[in-house]
């Protein structure tokens, strides 16, 4: 990378960071500090209440990906952390349930993902957009185990109220980190022909890659459904949850370095993407076997370390690809109905995830995942990988 294109990607990881921590942050404790408001004591409810940024992110992605397309990157991004900033001050000023209901939604409004995105693959060249997507997919997964670590300390100190003051204040130095340093976007989008939906919903390539990441968040997020109450069956006190966790996800950096990016290098990109997918599908067929034999802290161990080998590869490999296949005036656009798919993954994850549990057990949940991932790799198999195209060095 040059020092333009590494200033780039380390300041727009920072911003995927501070938002993905304050959010993360409240994910381990929310459910236990909602029951303490009026209306917490309905299950449902707070489920809706955990779950629903990931529906209104949802829905907003295309038009702020859309958006950026036509009036700039960072504009649209500085517009988003303030909308989820006032969320967070919402909901930290909450008394209610419907008050903690609103400010989420609000959070999720603020759908910077794609316009981020779209504005790291305008300042990389292919060579090494892969690398600066990994920075970005690194710092989600990293904050991830961070917030599992933090959150319960934190919430003893300054409650759910106080979590959620944080959050804004993270959104508001991501704002400040775009506008100084940050550095200046390409002009391309003022001088090229806007991209319409149209392009980007019937593009096989991009296809493949939004029901990728659809599947991937779904069951992640059905995955931590069951993961922690496993631990505990397990032995293992969830205060000292992150005993797993953490150096999982730090040996998985060390696997995804010394493996994607050589192996990128030489050629094996969508070898490298396609054993990632069979590795998640292997995850839950662990975890299948987890549940029947029963759960140990070591077996646990391991396969969360495999699940987050796999997940790091496809959180780095899949932007960078479809940034690379989508058409540059339409690259907004298109990260933004990919962004859509993750946030509705992220939603359907949580939402379908808790009704299997409940009507079908573990088995049943980890089996529907199974199916799911083995679709994936049925979509995913016709994929080639997009030939890198020469940049000149920003």
């Amino acid at each position: 990378m040059t020092p333009l294109e590494l200033r780039s990607s380390l300041s727009l990881a920072a911003i995927f960071a501070l938002r993905m921590l304050g959010l993360f942050l409240v994910l381990p404790v929310f459910a236990l500090e909602a029951a303490r408001y009026p209306g917490g004591d309905d299950p449902s409810r707070v489920g809706l209440a955990m779950g629903i940024y990931g529906l209104t992110q949802g829905l907003l992605q295309i038009p702020f990906g859309v958006a950026s397309d036509r009036f700039g990157r960072k504009r649209m991004i500085v517009l988003g952390l303030l909308i989820f900033a006032a969320g967070s001050v919402l909901a930290a000023l909450a008394n209610s349930l419907n008050g903690l209901l609103i400010g989420r939604s609000l959070q999720g409004a603020g759908a910077v993902s794609a316009a981020v995105t779209a504005l790291l693959a305008d300042q990389t060249r292919d060579e090494v957009r892969t690398k600066a997507m990994a920075l970005v997919g690194a710092s989600i997964a990293l904050m991830f185990a961070l917030s599992l670590v933090l959150a319960p300390a934190l919430v003893s100190v300054i409650g759910l109220s106080g979590l959620f003051g944080l959050t804004g204040t993270l959104a508001l130095a991501g704002s400040a980190v775009v506008i100084w340093v940050v550095p200046p976007e390409p002009l391309q989008h003022k001088d090229t022909p806007r991209g319409r939906l149209a392009d980007v919903l019937t593009h096989a390539g991009l296809l493949r890659l939004d029901f990728g990441v659809f599947v991937l968040h779904a069951v992640q997020v059905a995955m931590w459904v069951a993961i922690p109450a496993l631990l505990v069956q397990a032995g293992l006190d969830k205060a000292h949850h992150w005993w797993i966790y953490l150096p999982a996800v730090l040996a998985s950096f060390v696997v995804m370095g010394g493996t994607l990016f050589p192996l990128e290098k030489r050629g094996y990109l969508r070898a490298v993407f396609l054993s990632a997918i069979g590795l998640i599908g292997l995850v839950q067929l662990g975890l299948l076997w987890v549940v029947s034999a029963g759960p140990s802290i070591g077996a646990l161990a391991l396969v969360l370390f495999v699940f987050f080998c796999g997940f790091n590869v496809l959180e780095a490999s899949q932007p960078s690809l479809a940034s690379r296949v989508a058409p540059s005036h339409a690259r907004g656009a298109a990260l933004g109905v990919y962004n859509t798919l993750q946030s509705l993954g992220f939603f359907a994850g949580g939402a379908v995830g808790g009704w299997l549990i409940k009507n079908t057990g573990m088995h049943g949940l980890f089996m529907a995942c199974t199916v799911g991932v083995a679709l994936w790799l049925a979509v995913a198999w016709p994929m080639t990988a997009p030939a890198k195209v020469a940049g000149k060095a920003p």
